[in-house]
Order: C-alpha cells, then sequence, then structure tokens
C-alpha cells in the first residue's frame, strides 16, 4: 500500500517446518529508510535505538528466529533445517508444550501476524527452549546463552509495557539461564565438545557481532549482576574471582590487539573497577584482604 510504514516484509519463497511440515513465509525487517536510529551502548553491549518519527519504536531482535505458526518449532535461519530424526521426533513431542506454555504467558498470540514486543520476547523464549534438543553439531549452547540475554531485554521491555504481567519475573529467570550458559560456552571454547565456528554471530545485539572478547565480557557482566544476588558470601567471592579473571583476560587481549575496541576496554576498565569495590566490602565482612 502507497505510504505505508511498514517495517518487515513476509518473504516470497515458501518456509517449511522441518518438524510439522507446514507451509508459511518468513518475515524480516526491512533495512534502511530510517528505521533504525542508533542510539547508546548499554554496560550489557545492548544497542539503545532511538524513536523513529516515522516507524515509532523498532526492535530489530524481534525478526532474528524462525517460528514455526503451527507448532512453534523455533531457530536462527541457519539452524531451521533438521535431518536428526531422533531430534526431530523430540521436537515434534515437545510442540504441545510450547503451545501451553506461549498460551500461558502471553494469551492468544499468533505468529501470523506481524512480529511485535509480545512475539519477539515469545520466539526467544521458544528458541532457548527448542535448542535443548538440538544436536551438539550446531553448538546449541552458543546459541542458549545469547538467546538468554536476549529474551531478558526483550521481556524486562515488556515488563515495563506490562507492570501486571509476570515478565520481570521472566526477565530475571533469562538473566540466569544467561549467566549459566555464557561461563559453560567459556567451558566448550576450551574443551571444543561444541564447534565454535557453527556459534555464528554472538552479539549479544544485531549490531556488532564482538566475539570472544565479548563472551568474556558478558560473562564477566553477568557474572556482576547476577553473582551477586548469590546468598552465599564465599560463592559469590568466588564467583567475582572468576569474573576477575576473564576482565583480566580481556583487557590483557585489547593491549596486546590493536583491533579490540576502545568501547569494549573502556567498559572492562569500569566494571572491574566495580567488581574490585564489591569485593573489597565482602571482604572486609569475611577479614579477608583483597588481592589485586
Amino acid at each position: 500500500m502507497a505510504g505505508e510504514k511498514r517495517v518487515s516484509f513476509r518473504q516470497k519463497n515458501v518456509t517449511v517446518c522441518p518438524v510439522c511440515s507446514n507451509e508459511f513465509h518468513r518475515e524480516e525487517m526491512l533495512s534502511g529508510g530510517g528505521r533504525l536510529i542508533a542510539g547508546n551502548l548499554t554496560d550489557e553491549l545492548r544497542r539503545n535505538y532511538e524513536v523513529s518519527k516515522k516507524y515509532g519504536r523498532v526492535y530489530p531482535l524481534i525478526y532474528l528466529i524462525v517460528v514455526c505458526p503451527k507448532c512453534l518449532f523455533a531457530a536462527y535461519p541457519k539452524d531451521f533445517q533438521i535431518t536428526d530424526t531422533a531430534e526431530k521426533e523430540k521436537l515434534e513431542s515437545m510442540s504441545q508444550t510450547r503451545i501451553a506454555a506461549i498460551k500461558k504467558y502471553f494469551g492468544p498470540v499468533s505468529f501470523d501476524n506481524e512480529r511485535d514486543l509480545m512475539t519477539g520476547a515469545a520466539s526467544f523464549m521458544l528458541a532457548v527452549d527448542c535448542y535443548g534438543f538440538r544436536t551438539k553439531k550446531i553448538a546449541p549452547s552458543f546459541k542458549i546463552a545469547v538467546s538468554s540475554i536476549r529474551a531478558a531485554w526483550l521481556f524486562n521491555d515488556l515488563s515495563a509495557e506490562y507492570p501486571d504481567r509476570p515478565y520481570r519475573k521472566i526477565s530475571h529467570f533469562f538473566y540466569r539461564k544467561a549467566y549459566l550458559y555464557y561461563v559453560k560456552v567459556l567451558d566448550l571454547i576450551q574443551s571444543g565438545e561444541e564447534p565454535a565456528e557453527q556459534a555464528g554471530s554472538m552479539g549479544p545485539d544485531t549490531d556488532k557481532n564482538w566475539g570472544y572478547e565479548g563472551i568474556l565480557y558478558m560473562t564477566a557482566i553477568l557474572s556482576v549482576k547476577v553473582g551477586s544476588k548469590e546468598p552465599d558470601i564465599q560463592k559469590r567471592i568466588e564467583n567475582f574471582e572468576n569474573c576477575k579473571r576473564y576482565l583480566s583476560r580481556l583487557f590483557g587481549m585489547g593491549k596486546s590487539s590493536k583491533s579490540t575496541p576502545s568501547e569494549l576496554l573502556d567498559k572492562t576498565r569500569d566494571l572491574y573497577d566495580r567488581l574490585n569495590e564489591m569485593l573489597e566490602q565482602w571482604y572486609q565482612e569475611t577479614g579477608k584482604v583483597l588481592e589485586e
């Protein structure tokens, strides 16, 4: 329609769900035209976008996950096809569970309609669930980590719009899941148990892939934000000492490589200072001495 303020479009080619064989036209975000006006970068490496006068508030994250509108199988585009029979059967057997969960938390939403913040958040909830049943060859833990932090962001956005619904609690759940999986991803990089080259963009947002340095930083920032809530002070101290090692590794890489963005190094320094302040307080409480 002439003059229509469109943010997305439907692909002409049909996408066939590998789980239930449903056919649908995948939705993608249109680029350019002033749809995205980049703002500041948060301490979680999330890019804020200014509200466009023409298009309103646009969330590029909500278009990343392909979701079958019928069985709610969800994955990033490169992982949407399935060749493993056992994997397909498991995802098929869990379809009613996925449908019930979405209905419980979102009501009667449909992925046949244009994406909005609600279906965007739901898509990452579905992706986290579905990747839990995927084979190691597509690096599912990497996808769960980045999908969890994206879910945490979008559910936090939803909680501002619908404060009477349990979205803030769900956001906290995904922050914790992101923290646990980012820690796991660092171990997987060392062990090679999942192929890191299959991780794709680890974002964590859509504007930049921060790569391994971003994984180190996100593990550290989530250690601060989630690990600080650990009730056992000794475990809390242990979490933060690990966090200091991540940041020291990142800062060391930054000093030895001109390719490390100064923006990331600045955030690393700030985070390291915050971490030391909190550790110093906890060491005083336990009668220990903080070692630099």
